[in-house]
């Protein structure tokens, strides 16, 4: 199939009242997990990788391959910049030939938000290519520094932030949290729903992991799109590795590659099947 937009995945998820696994990787291995259960299900992804995590996967050598394995795959693939806070790398991930970027100007007074979130979406309008903005404080922290207390995102503040924006997708707080949840997550349905009554731009969950898989197929019914999966996908591959490790006396590389592709493989086959589920609502 091809690179493609964003928006045109969220376009498909909304035409068959679905959502759209969003995968965020950290090295090759997960990046070929993704890629092999999604053509495996024949379900198109988006691939993601975050700014917080660049320290340890360069975007330099994270983006072309990222890129060249959606040209390469036999489903349609978005590649895209997780939690954008730099224009400058996000400009870089653009030059790459990213097919999105989010600007994460959550932390910032809504009038800031707004204009810089705007300036986001002018850069990346001239690459032809996509924006996710943030309203709201998803709890949590995606680099697993300090985290930031939840603030719900407010209807009429999410309807005047696209209108004034124009953004392509829209990642609310709902109760959602980067990281693992400390007991079960309480998502705020109501809220959900009123902001999916307010504006017409495709919704997007951040904090997947640990939310139950009932709550995934609400939530798509109440307008999310794009489901975003980090920790799950990092903590699939440690945990494949280091249960190969113990069961064997001596590590082999070649297994070891193995084993991370598989163990990210059979995670996102897991999320994507309940991301396929149509919602009744």
């Amino acid at each position: 199939m091809a690179l493609v937009k964003m928006s045109a995945l969220l376009k498909r998820a909304e035409e068959k009242n679905i959502g759209c696994g969003a995968f965020n990787v950290g090295n090759m291995e997960m990046l070929s997990g993704v890629v092999k259960a999604a053509e495996e299900m024949a379900a198109p992804v988006i691939i993601q990788i975050a700014q917080v995590r660049l320290s340890h996967s360069p975007l330099e050598l994270m983006g072309p391959m990222m890129v060249e394995a959606a040209r390469r795959s036999k489903v349609d693939i978005a590649v895209h910049l997780d939690h954008g806070s730099s224009v400058e790398v996000i400009k870089q991930a653009l030059d790459y030939g990213f097919t999105s970027v989010m600007f994460d100007g959550s932390g910032l007074p809504l009038e800031e938000n707004v204009k810089k979130t705007a300036e986001v979406k002018r850069l990346a309008e001239g690459y032809g290519a996509d924006t996710e903005g943030e309203l709201g404080v998803v709890g949590g922290s995606e680099g697993g520094g300090k985290g930031s207390e939840i603030k719900y995102t407010e209807p009429e503040e999410a309807e005047s932030f696209c209108r004034e924006t124009g953004v392509d997708a829209l990642a609310v707080a709902i109760g959602n949290a980067h990281g693992n949840y400390r007991g079960e997550p309480k998502l705020a349905f109501d809220v959900l729903e009123e902001i999916d009554k307010v504006t017409e731009t495709p919704l997007v969950l951040h904090g997947g992991s640990g939310i139950s898989d009932k709550d995934y197929i609400k939530a798509i019914s109440l307008g999310i799109r794009k489901l975003n999966i980090a920790t799950a996908n990092f903590s699939a591959l440690a945990g494949g590795v280091e249960e190969y490790a113990r069961k064997t006396e001596r590590v082999d590389f070649f297994k070891l590659n193995e084993i991370m592709i598989d163990s990210v493989y059979r995670n996102v086959k897991k999320y994507i099947n309940v991301f396929s589920v149509k919602s009744q609502v």
